[in-house]
């Protein structure tokens, strides 16, 4: 069981959430396609018993690790967007949304995306994070500027986010994937400026 602001009680709890953010900063910088039960637990000076508490098989640790990234990301990103003050106003908020998703993707590698690509569950968690991105840039968007065509704007942003996550706007510009969210952010502000 969890406390009341999600931290875990136990200590069976604490360590599990502690191999979850271990596991994550290790997929991160390198992927996670090659790694095995075996690579993981010697990476982590772990056993493989005590891999399989984060869940029973290699797929659904990688699932609960890349899962757990992406909800810690959006936790993240919308604290940041929580964070700027009114008087910076609806614009800003905007962009710091973006540059917020830029500062999370940023540690990710490419191997990191290039495994999430081929993965289908964790390209389904991906997916499901752009669409939820990709909503509230549209409800951003109205916020800051009732007169701009949202759906058209939401719409752009959630063809440059996948863009970004096949890897089409790093072949295209060199951007990686935090360069590349940080570049949507300047031009959605500056269209909702001009």
């Amino acid at each position: 069981m969890t406390s009341v602001d999600g931290t875990p009680r136990t200590r069976a709890e604490r360590r599990r959430a502690d191999l979850v953010d271990r596991l994550t900063d290790l997929f991160l910088a390198r992927g996670f396609a090659a790694l095995g039960v075996a690579d993981l637990a010697a990476e982590l000076r772990c056993s493989k018993s005590t891999l399989y508490t984060v869940a029973p098989s290699r797929e659904q640790i990688i699932v609960t690790v890349v899962r757990a990234f992406f909800r810690r990301a959006a936790e993240r990103v919308e604290a940041a967007l929580d964070a700027v003050p009114a008087q910076d106003g609806p614009r800003e908020r905007v962009g710091a949304y973006l540059r917020a998703i830029s500062a999370e993707l940023a540690p990710a590698s490419p191997a990191f995306f290039a495994d999430l690509d081929a993965f289908p569950p964790a390209r389904e968690i991906y997916k499901e994070n752009t669409g939820f991105a990709v909503r509230r840039v549209r409800r951003l968007v109205r916020e800051a500027s009732p007169d701009a065509d949202a759906a058209f704007v939401g719409a752009v942003a959630g063809q440059v986010m996948e863009s970004i996550h096949r890897g089409d706007i790093k072949a295209q510009t060199g951007l990686d994937d935090s360069a590349a969210y940080a570049a949507l952010a300047a031009l959605i502000v500056a269209r909702m400026r001009g």
